[in-house]
């Protein structure tokens, strides 16, 4: 870094943050080929965990840019989780859907943050496009109209003036990019203060601890628990009105809180940190050629772990449609639908997770004990069981079908594929790539390839079931029906999907196909 008032480095994409969302971005842009400028104010990653969830869907994101094997090693299950009502009675049950799974990964898990920021940190620093300054804060943002100029100031207090083909700021809660920009937070009106507490459980006291994750709905006390991957358990305790925030963070009023399953002697308190969990959501995503993601754009209560899954779906949303503006296949006009898209649904998803946080929060006993019986009877009398994949929703305006098309904006399934004696995911034989996927057993991959040469860099390929004679010879074979079960469900006999894996729309017959491939075409250009 240099003392410079002139314009001298000039980028494809200034990325702020080197958090998750940072990173991730900066792997995906890197990947693509396009100059990066990666800056963050602290010179290290964050030691202690924060997130705690991660989802099938991200994972598949990982397998995608090739790190999943790197990440696997601190990811587990993550558990069913009960929740107890007020008198300590099973209420309602919280797990994942049953094998096969539908993208090919276990579809909910629990992670340890430092180690797995780490892996995305070096992915992105493996490319050679990319150049990482830490230590580097932004102090001053400039939009023109064919370029950003932002001012960076290092750890010794020099200036350096870059320019950018576009920002993304990835750069947290009190977000400077956001700031800048003009961009403001809306409040969605959920404000409960709670300390959060990991521990790293000594072996002999695992047994004694819940064997399942746990939301205990008790109004004397909401609290949470979490089994994290191996010794890792986390608690989530709701803070009561009067308890000072920094007083409850100290190691005595911790246990004492956490006596009723652990003692100081049982476990190595890792961290204890009181925060108020908010939601709230960004008015505007993009100003001109400046994009914010992850907690810069929204923030949500963690009740089912999706805030850092949030965040990566925001920059897999957007660094597609940036890889097509800078490689001049698409115009700018397509990064409108990045806010449409995501704001509708933080804000479909920040509703449910509000929805349960309130549920868990109730403080009046004789509300508590009516929303008990509520969802006992909801269940005809015993505690119903919800997935986690349930309750995350569907892209429902934007990029994708017109509003009664099959399928429409929801993540594409992602079977095995057998060859021979070997077995492959889907996304290994197409990539993250703008996808035209087929019903081999209705229609031919010759036929889909001949509708979608109008879509520039489009991957053709038909799937069918294994040992299906019957279907398209070049078929992939898929190994548990997966694919075919999704078509029939859909009454579909082919899809086109996103580099983010959801579906554009689905098409009854090949008369529809055609029709949505020239709308799309349309729409892309």
């Amino acid at each position: 870094m240099k003392n410079d008032n002139d314009i001298s480095n000039h980028y494809d994409v200034l990325v702020v943050g080197f958090g998750p969302a940072g990173a991730v971005a900066a792997g995906m842009l890197g990947a693509r080929g396009h100059s990066t400028l990666v800056v963050d104010r602290l010179t290290g990653i964050y030691d202690k965990p924060r997130a705690i969830a991660l989802d099938h869907e991200i994972l598949r994101h990982f397998d995608n840019m090739g790190i999943a094997d790197e990440v696997l090693p601190h990811i587990a299950p993550f558990t069913a989780s009960q929740h107890f009502g007020a008198e300590g009675q099973l209420i309602r049950r919280i797990d994942m859907v049953p094998e096969p799974y539908p993208l090919g990964y276990t579809p909910s898990m629990v992670f340890t943050q430092p180690p797995v920021e780490a892996v995305l940190r070096r992915h992105a620093e493996s490319f050679d496009c990319v150049t990482i300054e830490l230590g580097t804060e932004m102090v001053a943002l400039q939009s023109r109209s064919d370029e950003v100029v932002a001012t960076l100031k290092n750890a010794s207090g020099e200036y350096q003036t870059i320019t950018a083909k576009y920002v993304t700021g990835c750069d947290g809660a009190w977000s400077r990019v956001r700031e800048l920009s003009g961009m403001r937070l809306e409040d969605l009106v959920f404000d409960e203060p709670w300390l959060v507490v990991d521990v790293q459980v000594h072996e002999a006291a695992l047994g004694n601890l819940p064997q399942t994750s746990a939301q205990f709905c008790n109004p004397a006390r909401p609290t949470s628990y979490i089994m994290g991957p191996k010794n890792h358990r986390r608690w989530e305790i709701m803070l009561l009105p009067g308890e000072d925030p920094r007083e409850m963070e100290k190691p005595e009023n911790v246990w004492r809180l956490l006596s009723p399953w652990l003692t100081p002697d049982e476990g190595k308190l890792w961290r204890a940190a009181a925060y108020r969990f908010h939601a709230l959501v960004a008015d505007e995503w993009r100003r001109g050629r400046v994009m914010i993601a992850g907690d810069a754009a929204h923030q949500q209560p963690p009740f089912i772990g999706q805030g850092m899954c949030q965040g990566l779906r925001d920059v897999s949303n957007l660094v597609w449609r940036l890889d097509r503006i800078l490689k001049g296949q698409s115009s700018e006009k397509l990064l409108d639908t990045y806010t449409v898209e995501r704001k509708r649904h933080v804000r479909a998803l920040t509703g449910k997770i509000k929805a349960i946080g309130q549920t868990i929060c109730e403080r009046d006993p004789a509300a508590a004990a009516a929303r008990d019986a509520r969802i006992l009877a909801e269940g005809g009398g015993k505690p119903p069981v919800l997935t986690r994949q349930e309750i995350v929703p569907p892209i429902e305006e934007g990029l994708i079908a017109a509003e009664g098309t099959p399928a429409r904006g929801l993540l594409f399934p992602q079977p095995v594929i057998v060859e021979g004696a070997s077995a492959r995911l889907l996304d290994t034989f197409t990539g993250p790539e703008w996808r035209l996927v087929l019903d081999g057993r209705r229609i031919r991959a010759g036929e889909g390839e001949a509708l979608a040469e109008a879509i520039d860099g489009i991957v053709v390929k038909a799937v069918a079931r294994q040992n299906d004679d019957a279907a398209d010879p070049s078929a992939l074979r898929e190994k548990d029906g997966v694919l075919s079960a999704w078509f029939d469900r859909h009454g579909a006999v082919a899809a086109l999907v996103r580099p983010d894996h959801y579906v554009f729309g689905a098409a009854s017959n090949v008369e529809t196909l055609r029709q949505q491939i020239a709308d799309l075409r349309t729409r892309l250009a």
